[in-house]
C-alpha cells in the first residue's frame, strides 16, 4: 500500500497542476520570490543555545520561517516531491559553506581521499510510513546531485537508523532533546566500511536545538573510531573494501561525527583527543581514515532557538 502511496505521489507531481510551496501562488512549484528565500542569500553558520556536547559546525540555507517553512512542511507533511530539487539546491549550498570553511577540497595538492558523503539523520520507520516518504533523505539524494553538477564529488550515505523508540520532539527543551535521543540511533551493519570511503557531512532539513545532529554525530564517531582502531590493528591503510560500495545510495552523498574548523585541526595536530571506549580521535587518521567528519548542513535553522554568527 506505502507503495501505491509513493508512487501516486510521485505522479501527481508530474502531470497535476501545482502551486508554489512556499506563498501557493498557482501553476508554479516554487515561485521565484520563494525561490530567492529559502537560497537567495549566503549560507550562514548557527550556534543553538545551549550548544550540546559533540555538535559538528552547522551551515544553513535560510531562516525556519514564512515561505521557507511553508515550503519544507509543504514538501515533508504534505508530499510537494517536486520541492525536492529547490530544497537540495538550498542544501548543496549550505554543503559547499560548511567544507569550505574546513578548508576541504583546498590547496594545490589532491582532495582528500574519497567522495564526500551526505549522511542523512533518519526519521522513525512510523513517520516514513505515514509521510510515504523519507524527506531528509530525498533532499540529501537532491542536493548530492546539485554538488556532483558543480564538479564537487559526492554521495548520499543513509547509514543511520533508529535503536530505539524515543518521545515526540515537540514541547520538549533543549535539554529535554537531548536526553530524548541520546543513544537513539546506529549505524546500520556494514555502515562502517560505507563510511570509510570519504569525508562525511551530516545533513538534515531543519535544526532546532541540535540535539538530533549532535546524536548522529556521536553514531557516526562511535562506529569510525572502532573501525578505525580495527583496522589499524590489523596493519590496514587506505580505502576499505570495495564492497562497501554496496551501501552507498547510486545519486551519493557524505556524513560525519566532529566539525573541525582550521582553528581546531591546528589545536588537533600533535595530540591526542579522547573519542569512544579510550580511542584517540587521531586514530582515524593514524589508520589511514579518508573520511574525517567535515561538519553538518540544513536547509533551515530556526531563528528564535539560535544565536546566529555572520562573522
Amino acid at each position: 500500500m506505502e507503495g501505491v502511496r509513493r508512487w501516486w505521489q510521485e505522479l501527481a507531481g508530474l502531470v497535476l497542476p501545482a502551486e508554489c510551496g512556499g506563498c501557493g501562488s498557482a501553476r508554479t512549484v516554487l515561485c521565484p520570490p520563494c525561490r530567492a528565500a529559502l537560497g537567495g542569500a549566503e549560507p550562514f553558520r548557527v550556534r543553538p543555545v545551549p550548544e550540546p556536547p559533540g555538535l559538528p559546525a552547522v551551515h544553513a540555507a535560510a531562516r525556519y520561517a514564512d515561505e521557507v517553512r511553508a515550503t519544507l512542511l509543504a514538501h515533508k507533511e504534505r508530499g510537494a516531491l517536486a520541492l525536492a530539487r529547490p530544497l537540495g539546491a538550498a542544501l548543496a549550498g549550505a554543503v559547499r559553506a560548511g567544507v569550505g570553511e574546513v578548508g576541504w577540497g583546498e590547496g594545490e595538492g589532491p582532495r582528500t581521499p574519497g567522495d564526500l558523503l551526505l549522511v542523512p539523520v533518519p526519521s522513525t520507520r512510523a513517520t516514513v510510513r505515514a509521510r510515504g516518504h523519507d524527506p531528509a533523505r530525498r533532499i540529501a539524494l537532491a542536493a548530492a546531485g546539485e554538488l556532483r553538477r558543480v564538479g564537487v564529488p559526492a554521495r548520499v550515505a543513509a547509514v543511520l537508523r533508529q535503536r530505539r523508540a524515543v518521545a515526540d520532539q515537540s514541547g520538549l527543551g533543549s535539554r529535554q532533546r537531548l536526553d530524548n535521543l541520546v543513544g537513539a540511533l546506529t549505524v546500520v551493519p556494514g555502515g562502517a566500511r560505507v563510511l570509510c570511503g570519504g569525508p562525511v557531512v551530516l545533513v538534515d532539513d531543519v535544526v532546532t536545538t541540535g540535539a538530533s545532529l549532535a546524536e548522529a554525530a556521536r553514531a557516526v564517531r562511535a562506529v569510525r573510531v572502532a573501525e578505525a582502531a580495527q583496522r589499524a590493528g590489523q596493519g590496514q591503510s587506505g580505502r576499505c573494501e570495495e564492497e562497501a560500495k554496496g551501501a552507498l545510495c547510486g545519486e551519493g552523498a557524505t556524513a560525519g561525527y566532529v566539525g573541525r574548523t582550521r582553528e581546531d585541526s591546528k589545536k588537533l595536530s600533535g595530540a591526542e583527543v579522547t573519542g569512544v571506549d579510550g580511542v584517540s580521535v587521531r586514530a582515524l587518521d593514524d589508520a589511514g581514515g579518508a573520511g574525517d567528519v567535515l561538519c553538518a548542513a540544513v536547509v533551515a535553522a530556526s531563528p528564535d532557538s539560535f544565536e546566529i554568527n555572520r562573522n
